[in-house]
């Protein structure tokens, strides 16, 4: 065969760098965006953030007066302005009338009383300094260690303590037995098991009181031998339960703990409150995690008997192209430096149009989602109607895959709570009507069910999916056990309980 030229026809569909750009930035969270359009910021000479604060005003003005008063380089030589010759006499008076003045002036008040108002207000407040507002939060085993160095000891059961230490985990519990810690200490020592035990006990008095613990059964015990329950009238029972019963205690077994106890009804239901009061995890309260705040894409609130569907403007910076870089920029110059300014001035307004796209994509799709699902914001979940991307990507003409990363990481302000948008989406189940129901309502439904239940006779998964047949949703069984742990409701077996 010969080498040849052909001419053929054909489609392909290609993505564009602009649009790249704008499905990456359509996927990001706020917090995401906010590090982009920064990024974007720092390496783009041609974008800048609009600033309306007053600060930025007042430094454009004294700069301008600056400007103007200045030379007619633009610059002020103060080194000149120095050399300006004086009046002899005016010189002379100053100089007298410096001298007539004592090297230390008498003061009529003293620090105490400017500072005065400053430091009461910060003695009223201990909690309110810098080291508690700056300075990061101890973990569990620094407050531990803290302790350890604060208690008298020898230095061998120091190294035992901080080897416990080490071993103990977020939550105030011993991830390994005291073998693995003595076989992990330096033979040197000559380190007996029981003063690895002792060291135990010490440590298991520290603050928070329990840690140090090897299972739930020794972490109540520990509180319940502490100081501060030592005053409870049940505090006899409650040892007796939680060394004895602990086990039937989580089954909900009462009948049989009262039959091995000889306990009567008041007195086991006096004990459950007592132990309820504990904390099986004491390291949690110690808790070194931050707190994580969620910023909201969207804002929803009614005025005048609708809702209003608006962007949140504190989510983004709003950007604009700087006006000195681009005036600097020339239509028949291809230096290197003006190629580059017309790179960037491209980049910039490609940058700011993928932006406003993700920002209309947004509210569009929002608005639509509250249309949809105005039942829930007039009457709350039980109103929630089924809803599934499909459905949005006709009403607004877009593909599913776009809805998706619209409603990925983005939040909803309202005024029953700060939703993701994917929370509005859910499958549906038949009602015996023909019509669906929202898999969102059903638990809602189920939630309110077990609120209303006597906690003595629990309603089982067969009972909850009667009663919602009752009222034209056919659910099995499974879907409601399903459902039910899905919002973190135990079985019925763990939630009976005393009244």
């Amino acid at each position: 065969m010969k080498p040849s030229l052909e001419l053929k026809i054909g489609q392909q569909l290609t993505m564009t760098p602009q649009l790249q750009q704008a499905i990456r930035l359509l996927q990001l969270s706020t917090l995401d965006l906010q590090q982009e359009i920064q990024q974007a910021i720092e390496s783009n000479p041609l974008l800048e953030q609009e600033e309306g604060s007053p600060e930025s005003n007042v430094s454009e003005e004294s700069t301008t007066q600056e400007d103007d008063t200045g030379s007619e380089t633009g610059l002020t030589d103060f080194a000149e302005g120095e050399k300006t010759e004086q009046n002899p006499e005016v010189s002379d008076s100053q100089e007298e009338w410096c001298d007539q003045i004592p090297s230390e002036l008498p003061i009529d008040s003293g620090w105490d009383d400017v500072y005065q108002s400053s430091s009461g207000s910060q003695a009223e407040r201990p909690d309110d300094d810098f080291t508690s507002r700056s300075s990061a939060p101890d973990s569990l085993q620094d407050h531990l260690e803290w302790q350890l160095n604060l208690t008298p000891m020898s230095d061998t059961d120091r190294l035992i303590g901080m080897a416990i230490i080490d071993a103990i985990n977020d939550d105030g519990y011993m991830t390994c037995s005291l073998e693995d810690i003595l076989e992990g200490m330096d033979p040197e020592l000559e380190v007996e098991l029981d003063e690895v035990e002792v060291m135990l006990r010490r440590i298991q008095q520290f603050e928070p009181i329990g840690v140090a613990c090897r299972d739930l059964r020794e972490c109540l015990l520990i509180q319940l031998n502490g100081p501060d329950v030592q005053e409870e009238p049940a505090l006899s029972a409650a040892r007796q339960v939680a060394d004895q019963h602990l086990d039937r205690l989580g089954s909900r077994d009462y009948t049989t703990i009262m039959r091995k106890t000889k306990l009567k009804e008041p007195e086991l239901k006096a004990a459950i409150e007592l132990i309820q009061t504990l904390n099986p995890k004491p390291g949690s309260s110690l808790e070194t995690s931050e707190a994580e705040y969620v910023i909201p894409d969207v804002l929803v609130s009614k005025k005048q008997g609708e809702w209003v569907v608006e962007l949140n403007p504190d989510a983004s910076p709003r950007l604009r192209i700087n006006t000195g870089y681009s005036s600097l920029i020339r239509r028949a110059d291809s230096s290197s430096d003006n190629t580059y300014l017309k790179n960037q001035l491209q980049e910039a307004r490609w940058f700011i149009k993928s932006l406003q796209s993700r920002s209309e994509t947004l509210l569009k799709v929002a608005t639509r989602i509250v249309d949809y699902q105005r039942g829930f914001f007039d009457y709350g979940e039980e109103a929630m109607k089924p809803l599934v991307l499909h459905d949005i990507a006709e009403s607004v003409e877009m593909h599913e895959s776009t809805i998706s990363r619209v409603t990925t990481q983005k939040y909803m302000h309202t005024p029953r709570g700060i939703f993701e948008l994917k929370y509005f989406f859910s499958s549906h189940v038949s009602t015996a009507s023909g019509g669906e129901c929202s898999s969102t309502a059903i638990r809602a439904l189920i939630k309110k069910l077990v609120a209303q239940e006597n906690p003595r006779k629990p309603l089982s998964d067969n009972k909850i999916a009667t009663m919602l047949a009752q009222q034209g949703i056919q659910v099995a069984r499974r879907t409601i056990a399903k459902y039910r742990e899905s919002i973190l409701i135990p079985p019925s077996n763990e939630r009976k309980r005393l009244v």
